[in-house]
């Protein structure tokens, strides 16, 4: 990747992961598509390290087939420098650019696992980060809003995902606003901590739908799940502590 990263990117690896974790619409035919067999295959890892991630995923009690099939087909290595290749198949959280990271394979899959996915579902996800996520979800079938408050990440995630194939529909935004002109969502995917719900998205919630996201302040967060069962009526459920970076107002270049 383009920006500098620190001197020392041992010493950066073990911030992360003493911290733990902190991600398709369409391509111009209007339909969600995966990306073309053989060029994953060319630019996959090439010691077939996605599918083994997934099956150290499966043994930690991931459960759903097709989030591990997501991830045993999406080659994490490109969408973080190429210094930190080597790492890229353990099951860690790594720096990316902005102070931002790349979530620990198993907390994508246990907030991909959360949204109980069905292909051709409308989800939003808050914070595209490298977007990693937002091609675990493209090979899922769903139809990908993805929203991203630095424009550094926003062009590079872009760039990435459509090397691959995947053509999820990216905005540069603030996340607390969501995208009100293409709600409703049937899912919401939050890859950022907000200390408090961000009422804004629970609107852009269709009824029926739910939203996955970390709640909490730096200490950590729980894990939530807030489904939407009336107009004005939610139910929340918790999954476990992680540890996330804050998600926070407005947009930086």
């Amino acid at each position: 990747m383009k920006t500098r990263m620190k001197r020392s990117l041992t010493f950066i690896l073990i911030g992360f992961c003493l911290a733990g974790s902190v991600a398709c619409a369409h391509p111009q035919k209007n339909e969600t598509q995966k990306p073309n067999k053989q060029v994953t295959d060319t630019l996959q890892h090439p010691t077939g390290a996605a599918k083994k991630l997934a099956e150290r995923l499966k043994r930690k009690g991931i459960t759903d087939k097709r989030v591990l099939a997501a991830i045993g087909n999406v080659p994490r290595h490109l969408f973080i420098d190429e210094r930190l290749a080597e790492y890229a198949y353990l099951d860690r959280p790594l720096p990316i650019e902005k102070g931002q990271t790349i979530s620990q394979p198993y907390t994508v899959a246990v907030q991909t696992e959360l949204l109980k996915l069905k292909p051709g579902e409308k989800v939003l996800e808050i914070g595209t980060g490298s977007g990693y996520q937002a091609a675990v979800l493209c090979e899922m079938d769903a139809e990908v809003y993805s929203i991203e408050r630095y424009q550094e990440l926003h062009l590079q995630a872009k760039e990435t995902l459509n090397k691959l194939g995947y053509y999820p529909r990216l905005f540069f935004g603030d996340g607390f606003e969501g995208l009100p002109q293409h709600a409703p969502f049937d899912k919401i995917l939050v890859t950022a901590a907000p200390e408090k719900i961000p009422e804004k998205l629970l609107n852009q919630l269709k009824i029926g739908g739910w939203m996955v996201v970390p709640l909490g302040g730096r200490q950590g967060q729980k894990m939530t799940v807030i489904k939407r069962i009336g107009n004005d009526k939610f139910r929340e459920s918790e999954h476990g502590d992680f540890i996330f970076v804050p998600m926070q107002e407005g947009t930086e270049d």
